[in-house]
């Protein structure tokens, strides 16, 4: 009889990847084989885990993390990915490293990497700057590997910039697929990726940017919502559109979260900051201007302040079909009455749907360790067919 794991491994073996020894930075760069083959191996990882079986792929190495924001989903999912394929994790304290005494990103970025196998990086607080930053580390192991200084070039895997959020998006979709029977079910559902309101400012784009530029591959009907002046990356946006067309889905822009709602399967309520203030923040970051940037806060805490009405509450969960949309969100939400006093979504509707965020969460361990078991191995099949071969019991 076949299992769901070796289910998911015949499914994988039918599907072309070319990660090996590769970055993986933003989702829409690669082909959707290689998506598919990242779901289709989390989830096999993720069956594994919960019967208890170990899928420890590698004998040593050191998987190494780079935080330049707060985490914890993402942290927490990459130390255990990194363990759990038998990696060990270091990650790099900037403040307590040569790099405060001006060691350039080529020299760190070999330095770090004798015995490496994974970078991951987040670096989302300025526009413009944390993706070209990855790239540049990437840029530096090819370098050091082309002369001779690595045995092996570590891939850099991409855990949030000013672009995407990979990781984050790529368990969005696991979870949508593992919520609807398959990402073929996916095909003519509404997501409603909507702006709602927070009292702070300065959250990245990568969340919302990363939703849309993923979802619009799957034939869905995206529906991007937020205020007058809140927009996100125009490349990404056209990136979405085009995508959306290609697959036979659709794409739009509202300014009204109700309008968003309507009829939506998915809704997707989460705060951001206007791409024009990040693009200002950046610049008043970069100069160390603090009173620059108080002024600046102070501004847009005002301006987020006219739309506290955009909330995902019952009244607008009610517009979404059949009244029951699945409610997704990265976390941590700003939930009304919670954790402040007017937030992105009330507490009887995050109460409803806390448990299904948290299992949408659950898929981040398992998609990172899927990016690094794609772009370790050079057979990757293979060897998930090992572990799965000897996690099952002997013959008598």
């Amino acid at each position: 009889m076949t299992t769901a794991v070796e289910k998911e491994l015949a499914a994988f073996k039918a599907l072309k990847t070319d990660l090996f020894h590769k970055d993986f930075l933003i989702t829409w760069e690669h082909k959707l084989d290689e998506i598919k083959a990242i779901l289709t191996l989390a989830e096999a990882l993720k069956q594994l885990h919960a019967q208890g079986t170990s899928y420890r792929a590698f004998e040593s190495g050191l998987a190494i993390s780079i935080f330049r924001d707060n985490s914890t989903r993402t942290r927490f999912s990459f130390a255990a990915a990194a363990s759990a394929l038998g990696f060990t994790l270091s990650e790099l304290d900037e403040e307590k490293s040569q790099i405060a005494h001006g060691e350039t990103v080529r020299e760190t970025a070999n330095m770090i990497s004798f015995m490496a196998e994974a970078i991951g990086i987040r670096d989302d607080m300025f526009l413009g700057e944390g993706n070209t930053y990855m790239r540049e580390v990437g840029a530096a192991l090819t370098e050091g590997t082309e002369k001779g200084v690595l045995h092996r070039r570590p891939s850099v895997i991409n855990l949030q910039c000013d672009v995407d959020h990979p990781t984050q998006a790529l368990a969005d979709l696991a979870w949508l697929k593992k919520h609807f029977g398959g990402l073929e079910n996916l095909r003519g559902k509404k997501i409603a990726m909507t702006w709602a309101y927070s009292p702070s400012y300065g959250k990245p784009l990568s969340v919302p940017q990363g939703v849309i530029g993923l979802m619009s591959r799957f034939g869905m009907n995206v529906s991007l919502a937020h205020p007058e002046g809140y927009g996100l990356i125009p490349d990404v946006i056209e990136t979405a559109r085009k995508q959306s067309v290609e697959t036979g889905g659709s794409f739009e822009v509202v300014n009204s979260m109700e309008a968003a709602f309507e009829n939506a399967d998915i809704v997707y309520p989460k705060s951001w900051a206007p791409y024009q203030v990040m693009q200002r923040r950046t610049e008043l970051l970069k100069a160390s201007d603090k009173d620059g940037l108080k002024a600046l806060e102070k501004e847009c805490l005002a301006n987020n302040a006219k739309f506290q009405n955009w909330e995902c509450d019952r009244a607008k969960m009610n517009l979404t079909r059949d009244k029951s949309a699945l409610y997704m969100h990265c976390l941590p939400a700003d939930i009304t009455d919670v954790s402040c006093k007017k937030g992105e979504v009330s507490a009887e509707v995050f109460e409803q749907y806390r448990i299904p965020t948290y299992h949408e969460a659950s898929y981040k361990p398992f998609v990172i360790s899927a990016l690094m078991f794609l772009t370790r191995l050079r057979d990757p099949a293979a060897k998930l067919e090992e572990i799965i071969r000897r996690a099952k019991p002997l013959s008598l």
